[in-house]
């Protein structure tokens, strides 16, 4: 008995921590699968929760059995890293913050702390002390995991936000068999500018369009890299088969246009929308007549 005590005593905190994680697998995950934060995940199916409890788990005991508890890029995290974003997602889209998800995390710490306690009743103080330690460090690198993951997730999703957006502020409207138009309101960057080229030109493809029109009315300033990306824009249409025409331009945009020796002589320009549909219009063979306004008195 003495010398299994003192073997007891000469194993690592962590190991040993890991190898009771392994052993307490099934109990641990069904007392998580009963947290707020596999709760409110699945709600569907409780054995989906101690499913996700149990993967949880195993990567625990994989990453305490290397001894890299404080590590976040321990190995053993790599297997639950996208189950924690899709959990992190879940609560997120139920209106839970950052604080409160990290709380919900912290709180799966106790009912494993209450197992090892259990398991260790008979073992030293300090022993005891010392695997509470490594376990409560482990359940810390697991909120920090969880904290990244979280926080990476919300920036590609805030990111792909951003990038629908911007396809929605750049609609492209068929104005006629033939034509299309891509009317711009608000500031172009390189960002907008490139989601520009890239509707029109998918437009031009499905619409088998022979004339686009990229309206700037609603657009405040120009600047050289934004006439650049019009440039290419125009460029690029040509190349698919298609007449770009670039109208709207105003005073102030075309005086810095000048300014900026930006050259525009190869690009087809109209002063208004109007302007620039009545000649695509002639150009597909329509005419163009005028409705004069009647003078004749009414009877």
């Amino acid at each position: 008995m003495p010398e299994q005590q003192a073997a007891k005593d000469q194993t690592d905190p962590a190991e040993e921590v890991g190898d009771f994680l392994r052993q307490r697998r099934e109990q641990i995950a069904h007392r998580w699968a009963d947290a707020a934060l596999f709760r409110t995940v699945f709600t569907v199916s409780r054995d989906e929760a101690v499913e996700a409890g149990r993967a949880v788990v195993e990567a625990l005991a994989a990453v305490a059995a290397s001894g890299r508890v404080e590590d976040s890029e321990a190995d053993g995290f790599t297997v639950v890293r996208e189950q924690l974003a899709r959990t992190a997602h879940s609560r997120a889209r139920a209106g839970a913050t950052l604080g409160q998800i990290s709380a919900e995390m912290d709180a799966l710490r106790r009912p494993v702390t209450d197992l090892l306690l259990d398991e260790l009743s008979d073992a030293p103080a300090e022993h005891v002390r010392e695997c509470t330690t490594a376990l409560t460090v482990l359940m810390g690198t697991l909120r920090l995991v969880m904290h990244e993951t979280t926080t990476v997730a919300g920036e590609e999703l805030i990111n792909r936000q951003r990038l629908e957006l911007l396809e929605i502020a750049t609609p492209v409207i068929k104005l006629w068999e033939g034509i299309v138009a891509v009317p711009l309101i608000g500031t172009l960057d390189s960002a907008r500018s490139q989601v520009v080229m890239e509707t029109l030109l998918d437009a031009v493809v499905e619409q088998h369009a022979r004339i686009a029109i990229l309206d700037i009315t609603g657009v405040p300033t120009v600047d050289s890299l934004v006439a650049q990306h019009l440039m290419k824009t125009v460029a690029a249409a040509r190349l698919m088969g298609a007449e770009c025409i670039v109208s709207g331009i105003r005073p102030a945009i075309a005086q810095t246009i000048v300014h900026l020796g930006i050259d525009l002589s190869d690009v087809l320009t109209r002063a208004s929308l109007a302007d620039a549909l009545a000649y695509a219009l002639q150009q597909q063979g329509a005419h163009i007549v005028a409705n004069p306004t009647s003078t004749a008195e009414p009877r």
